[in-house]
């Protein structure tokens, strides 16, 4: 069946090859994850000068550190002498420099080459030009988002636009403070799945009534398949009897100061392509960034953020936790459910979205920009 012979109410989906396909998933490592703002880690995980974290960033290992004058520094993760991987561990601390494990090649924290066998008797090796390869990096909402395009395009178009897309404006979501939120709880979750079916996924609620239960007790309107990032500066509603956004409906923790009368008791979800989701709830934010890993695997890391005396005073999180949760693991089953009807014959030329999932589409139009390919 193609797209023109469906009724009004359906649009196509991507084909099946689209989620499978190891050719499409590395056009998009290229064309997407490595020119595009990427958001990499917590700043706090970087909490003073040496501390680091190693992020995959498409094809490429990414090391980001703190410097000494406290600004993050990030760089390819490859030694420019013979190309051996700088640091392993996913996270760590030094002291002063990164020594390669190889020939004990040295940079500072600025990625100034400092130090390599017999470095005094070759003078006309430059230490900066010689250095780490630095990508671009910015600091928002308490996180560092690298890009390594030699040309980063504009972070206030592409990051802060999604958000004023979804919001209406930036202010609003400046009202959560988010940067001077501390992390309650992480949790890592590793989805057998397409990267695309958990953002489409997230994008709508036409599956809540059958797979979220706890989910539509607090917010009744996802009930009807409509889901809050379907309508721009809406969010959903706390139902009558719910107390705070967690499993059981019951009294939530202290609410973010900022949060205006008008965004209490409500659920507002953003997506900010390629692999962020934020959602925000009157006392804590719910932070989800997706490292994409291989065409039918993707790693998404999610934090749960909370006023920092909260947090600091050990009061019982759990509640908010367990919610959303149980909706990560409920939607992250449904993806790995999808993956495989990717590969059905069934699928070649794809599915159908229903006017509740239109809004989807849009993303498939700019996946299909992105790699240069026509839409069916």
């Amino acid at each position: 069946m193609t797209s023109t012979s469906l009724p009004d109410s359906l649009i196509a989906t991507l084909p099946g090859s689209s989620y499978t396909d190891p050719g499409i998933f590395a056009q998009e490592q290229e064309r997407i994850f490595e020119t595009m703002w990427f958001c990499a880690v917590r700043s706090s995980d970087l909490a003073k000068p040496g501390a680091f974290r190693t992020v995959e960033v498409g094809r490429e290992s990414i090391l980001i550190t703190r410097a000494r004058d406290n600004s993050v520094r990030a760089f390819f993760n490859v030694c420019r002498h013979r190309g051996a991987k700088l640091c392993t561990e996913e996270a760590g601390e030094v002291k002063r420099a990164f020594q390669c494990p190889y020939h004990a090649w040295t940079y500072d924290l600025n990625g100034k080459l400092v130090a390599a066998p017999n470095l005094t008797k070759m003078p006309d090796v430059g230490r900066t030009e010689f250095g780490l390869v630095g990508v671009a990096t910015r600091e928002w909402l308490g996180y560092v988002w690298v890009c390594l395009a030699e040309n980063p395009p504009s972070f206030e178009d592409d990051v802060l636009g999604e958000v004023v897309g979804r919001l209406g404006d930036v202010e609003s979501i400046e009202h959560y403070d988010i940067d001077n939120l501390s992390v309650g709880k992480r949790i890592v979750y590793d989805v057998k799945a397409n990267w695309k079916l958990i953002i489409e996924n997230f994008m709508e609620c036409y599956h809540c009534a059958t797979i979220h239960p706890e989910l539509t007790e607090v917010l009744p309107e996802f009930a009807d398949g409509y889901a809050a990032q379907y309508y721009v500066g809406h969010g959903a509603e706390f139902g009558e009897e719910v107390q705070g956004f967690t499993v059981d409906g019951s009294e939530g923790l202290d609410r973010i100061p900022g949060v205006s009368d008008d965004q209490d008791r409500r659920y507002y979800a953003i997506t900010i392509k390629p692999q962020v989701f934020i959602n925000l709830v009157p006392d804590h934010v719910i932070f989800h960034r997706m490292y994409p890993v291989a065409v039918d695997r993707t790693i998404v890391e999610c934090d749960w953020l909370y006023l920092p005396h909260v947090v600091e005073s050990g009061k019982d999180v759990s509640r908010s936790v367990e919610l959303f949760d149980r909706v990560n693991r409920q939607d992250f089953d449904a993806c790995e459910r999808t993956q495989p009807g990717m590969s059905s014959r069934m699928y070649a030329k794809g599915g159908v979205l229903v006017p509740s999932e239109h809004h989807i589409g849009a993303f498939h139009d700019w996946v299909n920009e992105r790699l240069g390919t026509p839409r069916p």
